[in-house]
């Protein structure tokens, strides 16, 4: 039997760790709130959060936990990223309408390097207090005949069909394959306990089913239909799952997901991600992806608002991306907006010298430098008076730019509404 939610606000906390993520916005439900104080209290607690690698990179959606694994870890305690080699083979359902689109192994394997790369950057795996864990090596030659003999008659199939992630799927159709995966993820957190003596696993609020289920198999298997003793503790901890308050799904923009990989994503897309978020996202936004103290955030979010999203963006891009790209990305934010800063960090088309010689329609130049969505788009905008060249609006849909249309630098800049920007150099 999973054990009973327990809400944060029915138990006074004393252990700072988790006092810390309630007061950033990172705390949702814990399997036993109490238990889990108490035994950080005693000391470092190995805890563990996953990801499958469905994608060739994480988007900032899938960072939340990991940024309360570096908050857990500066407590002292102890953090593994479990990459799915393993179970990104079959797709976690939770969270989704449909089934996930298979990958060949190959490919979810080179995932597996991209992404534990990326969490390197983020995390820096240094074997003693962060680990990067890939479940292929359990999960690859698991036998389903014992598997099913000594996890799965650990679970129940009425149990496991009222945890929403499978009920909603169930409307839609829940494939067999799919249906293995609760026992998979917590046949991982019983490995980890083995293996690691991890005894806490951390994700997002979809995840509730997933994690109780670990941690009842880790009571079942450790601990019979008797209390946990002392070595054989196991705990669940979930964050709330991140949306905008202008309704949108935290990670996705106009063009898709903000991905970490800068050949996805920009750096200056990034930087402008978070620099255009909702106002009231952006005390919020500080608290879960910066680590500025909590007086800090108060200080920079009770002035100027427009300043506040700058300095946001700022320290995100510079957390992901390091400061040096964070610093060329708010130099191309100024050229862009406010004419200052340095226009070779705006994102730059080129152009052909001959092809601006014999001149280019206002609509090509724009489709060329991926700049408004299609032609017909690009048409819209320019009657809505949204284009402009160099600062100038073009209201004529079959205006032509030459030579004659470019500034002292022997460059264009083009915009696109009032918040897209293309710098074109002329080759």
């Amino acid at each position: 039997m999973a054990q009973e939610r327990v809400p944060w606000y029915t138990v006074v906390i004393m252990n700072k760790a988790i006092e810390t993520l309630q007061e950033r916005g990172f705390f949702n439900q814990c399997t036993d709130l109490e238990g889990l104080s108490a035994l950080m209290d005693k000391g470092p607690v190995t805890f563990y959060v996953g990801c499958d690698p469905t994608g060739a990179s994480l988007h900032i959606g899938h960072m939340v936990p990991f940024f309360a694994l570096r908050w857990l870890r500066s407590f002292g305690h102890i953090g593994i990223a479990l990459i799915g080699g393993g179970t990104g083979r079959i797709g976690d359902p939770s969270g989704k309408t449909e089934m996930r689109k298979m990958l060949d192994y190959e490919q979810i394997d080179a995932n597996v390097e991209k992404i534990k790369a990326q969490l390197d950057r983020f995390i820096g795996f240094d074997g003693k207090t962060a680990y990067a864990v890939n479940n292929k090596d359990w999960l690859e030659h698991l036998n389903y005949i014992d598997f099913l003999r000594d996890i799965g008659s650990c679970f129940s199939v009425n149990k496991m069909l009222t945890f929403e992630e499978y009920r909603l799927r169930l409307e839609r159709g829940l494939s067999f394959l799919e249906f293995n995966y609760q026992l998979l993820q917590a046949f991982d957190f019983y490995q980890l306990h083995l293996k690691y003596g991890t005894a806490l696993q951390i994700g997002g609020a979809d995840q509730w089913g997933n994690i109780t289920a670990g941690v009842d198999l880790i009571r079942r298997k450790m601990g019979g239909t008797t209390e946990l003793n002392a070595a054989h503790q196991a705990y669940g901890l979930t964050f709330p799952l991140i949306m905008r308050a202008d309704g949108k799904k935290m990670g996705k923009s106009e063009k898709g997901a903000i991905f970490l990989d800068p050949t996805l994503t920009s750096v200056y897309d990034f930087f402008q991600y978070w620099r255009n978020v909702p106002d009231a996202d952006v005390e919020k936004f500080f608290k879960l992806f910066t680590f500025l103290p909590l007086d800090e955030i108060s200080q920079i979010v009770s002035g100027n608002i427009n300043e506040a999203k700058e300095r946001l963006a700022f320290e995100v891009t510079s957390v992901i991306h390091g400061k040096e790209e964070a610093e060329k990305a708010l130099a191309g934010a100024k050229a862009a907006f406010s004419g200052e800063g340095d226009k070779t960090h705006m994102p730059t088309a080129e152009l052909s010298a001959s092809r601006l010689e014999a001149g280019i329609g206002v609509i090509d130049l724009f489709a060329e430098c991926s700049l408004g969505g299609s032609k017909s788009d690009i048409r819209r905008l320019i009657q809505q008076g949204g284009a402009a060249v160099n600062g100038k609006v073009i209201s004529d849909v079959k205006a032509t730019v030459t030579k004659a249309d470019l500034d002292e630098s022997g460059e264009f800049v083009l915009r696109a509404g009032k918040k897209k920007f293309v710098r074109v150099v002329i080759k």
